[in-house]
């Protein structure tokens, strides 16, 4: 604790300025199924500037929704579910859901008998992690090991808010495709191919080059497409297989149709392809490159609809498949993978005390990592 006893400091939009403040707040207390963390690392990404586009309480709010930290007290009702104080633990940013209805299952936010008001993001809709404590359900909670870097961490746990909520005009004015890394595992581990066979990253920016290296470590073999050439040399030293740029390259579809055949793939066409481009043109390459009977993971979210015509579809047999992290249950396999491994997030470390600037950095685009703040 940095501020006076019983306080504490904490990063809070104040929607009245529409700036960041850093306030001292009192240390809160947790209730009926939660858990008191002391925060090790939180990190901002696109989503969080959606806390403006929320009602409030005319009161600032404590940002954050991606956080890592260490277990510093435990309601009675939160214990002998796994966790105890001095346990490391990632967190979902979901709460006041049930965990348990199909709603759940599919996403917090869809939660069919939600308690204490309804499901609440934090950092946009309640006090969320860039605070020197945080309050968590510990149902959204899993213990990190050993072999994995906690203070790097905190991207892993983004649940892919923008993904997954419903898309109001603010947010699709200013919307831009964040890297959630969790959003990178699930998107190729639910394509469902098998060791060997091709998958497309379209759109190499920053969940693209996370989505190579999980594919890599799946045994799929990944062909790289963007138009960035910078991007794509870097998902080359990721571990694609083969890059292309389908802007300057007018061969491009040839060329991948060609990487791709095979005795048992005559035609060609990748297996399975996901798009982590929020623009249109990149869905029309994902139906291009796939062969009969693949699969398309839809990531990116273009403002406008997707055409996915009937025609294609029935003759082609391709399916489309939507991701999103689901339930937090689901954490543990996206975990154990990846400190398996050791699929690191890059990160820019931070002060709490520079949030103000790393808004303004963010609302900008100047970010060229995913800062991270570390607390004491």
């Amino acid at each position: 604790m940095n501020g006076a006893k019983g306080t504490m400091k904490a990063a809070q939009f104040d929607k009245k300025s529409g700036k960041v403040l850093i306030n001292d707040v009192p240390i809160p207390e947790p209730t009926e199924g939660q858990l008191l963390v002391k925060m090790t690392g939180a990190s901002l990404c696109h989503s969080d500037l959606m806390a403006e586009m929320f009602p409030d309480d005319g009161k600032p709010l404590t940002m954050g929704h991606e956080g890592v930290g260490i277990v510093e007290k435990l309601h009675p009702s939160s214990e002998g579910k796994g966790f105890k104080v001095g346990d490391k633990i990632g967190m979902l940013y979901i709460v006041n859901c049930c965990f348990t209805c199909e709603g759940c299952h599919a996403h917090g936010t869809l939660c069919y008998e939600p308690v204490n008001g309804g499901a609440k993001v934090k950092g946009i809709m309640t006090d969320g992690f860039f605070s020197e404590y945080s309050l968590i359900d510990w149902e959204d909670c899993i213990l990190l090991p050993d072999s994995l870097p906690a203070e790097k961490m905190s991207p892993l746990f983004c649940a892919g808010i923008t993904g997954n909520a419903a898309i109001s005009p603010l947010t699709q004015s200013r919307r831009k495709l964040k890297v959630n890394v969790r959003t990178a595992f699930h998107s190729v581990d639910r394509a469902e191919l098998k060791p060997g066979e091709w998958f497309a990253v379209i759109g190499c920016g920053g969940l693209g080059q996370y989505a190579v290296q999980y594919a890599k470590a799946m045994g799929y073999k990944v062909i790289g497409l963007d138009v960035n050439d910078n991007m794509l040399q870097i998902a080359k030293q990721k571990g694609a297989d083969a890059i292309i740029n389908t802007a300057s390259n007018p061969d491009w579809l040839e060329e991948v149709k060609k990487l791709t055949r095979g005795p048992d793939n005559i035609k060609g066409g990748t297996h399975g392809a996901a798009v982590y481009s929020n623009v249109i043109p990149a869905y029309g390459n994902a139906k291009k490159v796939l062969k009969l009977g693949g699969v398309l993971m839809v990531v990116g979210l273009p403002i406008k609809a997707i055409d996915f015509p009937a025609w294609d579809i029935v003759t082609q047999q391709y399916r489309v498949k939507g991701s999103n992290t689901g339930h937090p249950k689901d954490m543990k396999r996206a975990v154990d993978f990846t400190a398996k491994h050791q699929i690191i997030p890059e990160v820019d470390f931070k002060k709490l005390e520079d949030m103000p600037q790393m808004y303004e950095d963010m609302s900008t685009g100047k970010a060229s990592k995913r800062m991270v703040v570390l607390f004491d």
